[in-house]
């Protein structure tokens, strides 16, 4: 089978959605399939590349997203006779696709992380014109009419459904965990706790973007309580230096100047994948105060590991947490604090862990695409 990718940020740009499409892709590929995947070009990267399989074409837009949504047209349209099926995802990739699609008479599939209609002003920091637009170019997505609605999670599933979408197109296709790199037994929590001189502390940990939706500053509001009850109490976060975020990490910066956390908050840049988990490895319990979540790969990732877990009871989070874990109202800092508490002193829920796989994932998508294919 031929399978063309529109994407608006793929390799070298990391972030959750670029992992669940390059596993995806490169999964295909190895299954035998013809993959083709057209992105936005970065800058000092390639206009091609074979990666892994996977044949990667990169449209010069001013590294502009946006601009893709239109420049991308001509070699969606060129690379769309060729192929079988069509596979995007929200947001500037999906208008090419989709008019690849119907020009060519191709089958497409958007997969869809998060449903924002509606939380644009508690999820952004956009003013109040930039959230009606946004919402607003959001709402015209939904309204092109794909040929298959691949929700990560029951949770988007729902969001999405609430905007009248053909309810026999939408399937949830969990997004995969790579459960090899996240095996507990590979990883020690001394070598990261010797390095930053955490031997002796309770650590808590965040990883993520400062965006507003994933709460950080929340939990950091929350550490001043956190230290009342747990003395030991360390937050060590993980932050992306993304430029697109400056703002807000200039925030979060000065919150912990403000909060008098400047010696119980230790940010960190983001580091690479693969050494992730000895990062939340180290942790003593992980926090996820998102407001909200498509599917929560701190989360799954995190209790994989078997590191306790504070996550946030809204969207997908209930969902994917098991193992250890405490849920808490999102926004509220004095409810983070006692979910902190709760797994200092072991007082976690407890259930069967579960298990979101790479091959699970691919294997249904590559049914999807087969039925489609077959409809034609």
């Amino acid at each position: 089978m031929k399978i063309l990718f529109v994407i608006e940020n793929y390799l070298p740009h990391i972030g959750g959605a670029e992992i669940v499409f390059k596993t995806l892709a490169e999964g295909l590929a190895k299954k035998g399939h013809s993959v083709d995947l057209i992105t936005h070009r970065l800058k000092n990267t390639p206009a091609f590349e074979l990666i892994n399989g996977v044949k990667v074409h990169r449209i010069r837009c001013l590294q502009s997203r946006y601009l893709f949504t239109f420049l991308s047209v001509p070699k969606v349209i060129r690379l769309a006779r060729e192929a079988d099926i069509i596979q995007t995802t929200t947001f500037n990739g999906a208008p090419a696709a989709w008019l690849g699609g119907k020009l060519t008479g191709k089958k497409v599939v958007l997969t869809i992380h998060e449903v924002w209609v509606g939380k644009w002003p508690q999820v952004t920091t956009l003013g109040k014109l930039g959230c009606l637009m946004h919402e607003f170019l959001e709402r015209l997505i939904y309204l092109l009419d794909f040929d298959c609605y691949a929700c990560v999670s029951d949770s988007t599933k729902k969001d999405l459904l609430k905007l009248l979408i053909n309810r026999k197109k939408a399937v949830t296709i969990y997004n995969g965990v790579d459960y090899n790199l996240w095996d507990s037994r590979r990883y020690t929590s001394q070598a990261v706790r010797k390095r930053y001189g955490l031997e002796k502390n309770f650590v808590c940990l965040f990883n993520g973007r400062p965006g507003m939706s994933k709460g950080l500053e929340y939990l950091i509001k929350a550490m001043p309580l956190i230290c009342q009850k747990i003395p030991s109490a360390k937050l060590v976060a993980l932050v992306s230096r993304d430029k697109a975020y400056a703002k807000r990490y200039d925030y979060i910066i000065e919150l912990i100047k403000r909060t008098n956390m400047v010696d119980r908050v230790r940010i960190l840049n983001s580091v690479p994948y693969k050494e992730l988990p000895e990062y939340v490895k180290t942790a003593d319990c992980v926090v996820v105060p998102s407001l909200a979540e498509g599917f929560g790969f701190a989360a799954a990732e995190s209790c994989a590991l078997g590191v306790p877990l504070v996550a946030s009871n809204t969207t997908s989070l209930p969902e994917v947490v098991s193992g250890k874990f405490v849920l808490v109202r999102p926004k509220d800092e004095t409810a983070i604090a006692e979910g902190v508490e709760k797994v200092f002193n072991k007082q976690w829920e407890r259930s069967k862990l579960k298990r979101f796989t790479i091959k699970e994932n691919i294997n249904k998508y590559a049914e999807i695409y087969k039925k489609l294919v077959d409809e034609r």
